[in-house]
């Protein structure tokens, strides 16, 4: 993904802001370290999925929930199955390298807990298979289901809409008198950039002043997406947030914090611009080891009793920190997009007659449309939650397919799982143990084979969306959440694959071409509390095979 352009920001040194202070767009920082909070530990997802697939969804989840205690309990009383080398002899006639299965045992994971499975594409057999038929928590690497059906069933260059109704026409002073509407389609990606160009299209068409309330019409997605709480408790956490039908800049603020020696300050500022948010930075400078700067610098964000919204820094910040970046989730997605379409029209150049109220509502018929914007195509979409692994984007992505393929209601995750079952159906994809929860990979539900993954993935590679789905995948070594594996190895920028992370879940899902110009698919996955001291395992594995997997 392209490095955004960098753009101006609200600041504070240690004085408060005013609220009109206005914002054009996403810091280039925002939108790596944002994209990037896709990926991060999170709190314990299920090790190991049941061994038969239920009839019943709700059976199904009570069934996990119930073995997922009970292995929790075999693990405090030391009854969980350990690495031996006997299960290294197991591995190694499934065509699992032994450079593989040593790394599994000295990282303390069990045969058991993983799987594995690397085909040629175009061969008849795989080059190892392990535990390949089990159905296994697959972290992140989910998002390919729900990006390969994504491009297939829209297409490439399939676009969101956003829109904005009027009760009336611009008077001839460029007056709107009555409401205004934003009614949403579940753009991934609305950022400022995007709804700036919104505005400039409505202000193009006359309308210079807004006497009325802003009516928010979210109704294209089913109400209380982002009410089910978080995976691990952590609701400012970027990685967390839920859909939304007008999901504004991720609803998340970007906070940079800058040390300036010369004047012993240090610079707070925050993209996007919310209108009623303000800051207090009360951040004193000192010269010790930066130590846990993000403790110490992080944010009360509070709603006032004037309608404002304040941010207060306090405490010390070292100047040996440098810059950074502090992502925080915060206000409800109604606050935030109303705070970032006022921002942004004052900003333009627009006038309110009164500041507007915040209602929810759909728009009305006989309502005038004053502007539509088109967001960026699919193909860029999924760049972004392939190489970034943003959740939010996919739950946006998995609930605009059954929008779209399921029409008659708004969307939800039930209607995207049956579009999705029943496309993988016509792909002659039958999955029995697939479990898809938000089509994101953050669940403790989600599950899939290795065998499964891989079929998924060979069919998409002879697909005409292939070549769209493979430039969306992280680049071994170069880019994406590969960035750091391996950069010095000779299979650095050999391997397009997705990464999964999760507690005790790692899994790896994607292509491999190796040094004789063969392409492999290769799928990973270990769900076990030590799994996070498996990289080196996974490494081994994406060197052997961009050996020829010999």
């Amino acid at each position: 993904m392209a490095a955004m352009p960098r753009t101006p920001r609200t600041t504070a040194t240690r004085t408060a802001s005013r609220p009109g202070a206005l914002l054009r767009r996403l810091s280039p920082l925002l939108a790596a370290a944002l994209l990037m909070a896709g990926g991060p530990v999170i709190a314990p997802a299920l090790a190991k999925a049941p061994a038969k697939v239920q009839k019943s969804q709700k059976v199904q989840k009570a069934q996990k929930v119930q073995k997922s205690a009970k292995a929790q309990k075999d693990q405090i009383a030391g009854k969980t199955a350990r690495a031996t080398p006997s299960a290294d002899a197991g591995l190694m006639q499934a065509g699992v390298p032994a450079q593989v299965a040593a790394a599994l045992r000295r990282a303390g994971v069990p045969a058991s807990a993983t799987s594995f499975y690397v085909v040629k594409l175009g061969a008849p057999s795989a080059r190892a298979s392990w535990n390949a038929q089990q159905p296994m928590n697959p972290a992140s690497t989910m998002k390919l289901v729900t990006t390969f059906a994504g491009l297939q069933l829209l297409g490439p260059e399939y676009r969101w809409q956003t829109s904005l109704y009027a009760d009336a026409q611009p008077g001839f002073d460029g007056t709107v008198n009555g409401n205004v509407y934003l009614r949403g389609r579940g753009d991934p990606k609305l950022v400022p950039e995007e709804m700036a160009k919104l505005v400039a299209s409505a202000r193009a068409g006359g309308a210079t002043a807004i006497n009325g309330d802003l009516v928010l019409d979210r109704s294209y997605f089913a109400d209380g997406l982002d009410g089910n709480g978080t995976i691990d408790g952590e609701a400012q956490r970027a990685y967390n947030v839920g859909p939304d039908a007008l999901l504004y800049a991720f609803k998340t603020l970007s906070f940079t914090l800058t040390p300036d020696p010369v004047t012993q300050t240090v610079a707070v500022s925050v993209t996007p611009e919310l209108a009623q948010l303000r800051l207090d930075n009360q951040l004193a400078l000192t010269n010790g080891r930066c130590g846990d700067w993000q403790s110490r610098a992080t944010p009360s964000v509070q709603p006032q009793s004037d309608g404002t919204v304040l941010a207060s820094f306090a405490g010390d910040y070292s100047s040996d920190c440098g810059e950074h970046v502090l992502n925080i989730a915060t206000l409800s997605h109604a606050e935030f997009t109303w705070g970032g379409f006022v921002a942004e029209w004052q900003r333009a150049g627009g006038r309110f007659t009164h500041l507007p109220a915040l209602r929810s509502g759909k728009v009305p018929r006989g309502a005038v449309l004053l502007a539509r914007h088109y967001g960026l195509p699919l193909s860029d979409i999924v760049r972004d939650i392939n190489k970034f692994s943003n959740n939010v984007m996919a739950r946006q992505l998995f609930l605009t397919i059954g929008a779209e393929l399921d029409r008659g209601g708004p969307a939800s995750p039930e209607r995207s799982i049956r579009v999705v079952r029943r496309w993988l159906a016509k792909q002659g994809l039958d999955m029995p143990g697939l479990v898809l929860d938000n089509g994101s990979g953050l669940s403790r539900e989600e599950r899939i084979s290795a065998y499964d993954m891989a079929r998924l993935l060979q069919q998409a590679a002879a697909s005409n969306v292939g070549p769209a789905l493979v430039d969306s995948l992280p680049v071994l070594g170069v880019d994406g959440t590969l960035r750091n594996r391996l950069t010095g190895a000779n299979a650095a920028g050999s391997g397009y694959l997705k990464t999964g992370t999760l507690a005790d879940v790692r899994a790896l899902a994607g292509y491999v071409d190796a040094e004789d110009g063969s392409r492999y698919v290769l799928v990973s996955m270990i769900n076990h509390p030590n799994a996070a001291q498996a990289r080196e395992a996974h490494d081994a594995l994406m060197q052997w095979v961009y050996r020829g997997a010999p």
